[in-house]
């Protein structure tokens, strides 16, 4: 059978963590600690298109806390 995270076949989510970073993870996976779902279960196109418009920002969110505060 081929990677569950390449299928188009079977339902998806999309996740996030503290981090505020996105993932796509297989809804036949167990959703690995520290992240969690934000959409879902959907077919993999709904919920890229979730993570196309909600990560605008690809910098950790610690990254992002740290240069505003440098910049105060």
């Amino acid at each position: 059978m081929s990677n569950p995270f390449e299928r188009d076949d079977i339902l998806h989510y999309a996740l996030v963590n503290d981090e505020g970073q996105y993932s796509m993870w297989p809804a036949t996976n167990d959703v690995p600690e520290g992240w969690t779902v934000v959409h879902g279960p959907a077919d993999r196109g709904a919920c890229h298109e979730i993570i196309e418009s909600s990560w605008t920002d690809m910098r950790p969110m610690s990254l992002v806390r740290f240069m505003e505060s440098a910049s105060d």
